[in-house]
């Protein structure tokens, strides 16, 4: 299940056990499933530290949240040096288009975790957005930014 993504080309280690192809999450540090979804989240956080320079020590995958009494899971979750989170990241398989109904999710997961950066990814194309809360507005940026600016 090795698909070209539009992100760097990154070594992982990768097994199979009854059938089943499992890739080794060094965030989580255990062996997870590898379907499409999961091959763009690995590329992508990996991105995130080798290319961004966000630490890995501040990063969450699959960070449980609760709306209306359901559990929810978002991909990925950036923290700030203190703690607080800055940055959530939803990632798609690459067949899947992003639409309008990708970014209502994860604005729904900014209710709980309200962070000033959202990103939508399916490996091909990235949206990156900075959430301007005093004016209720947001933007989209031209490109991921560097650990450094989410801090400013």
């Amino acid at each position: 299940m090795k698909m070209q993504l539009n992100l760097p080309t990154y070594e992982f280690r990768t097994t199979q056990r009854e059938g089943i192809p499992l890739i080794f999450d060094a965030f989580r540090r255990r062996w997870v499933k590898l379907n499409p979804e999961e091959w763009v989240r690995q590329h992508f956080v990996r991105y995130l530290v080798e290319e961004k320079h966000y630490p890995a020590s501040l990063m969450a995958i699959e960070r449980s949240l609760k709306i209306n009494r359901q559990v929810f899971r978002a991909d990925a979750v950036v923290f700030s040096t203190t703690g607080s989170p800055i940055l959530i990241i939803e990632c798609k398989a690459p067949e899947v288009k992003i639409t309008q109904k990708v970014f209502e999710q994860i604005v729904r997961y900014n209710y709980e975790f309200q962070v000033d950066f959202l990103i939508v990814t399916n490996g091909l194309t990235h949206f990156c957005c900075r959430i301007d809360k005093t004016n209720l507005t947001y933007e989209f940026l031209t490109e991921i930014p560097n650990y450094n600016v989410l801090m400013c």
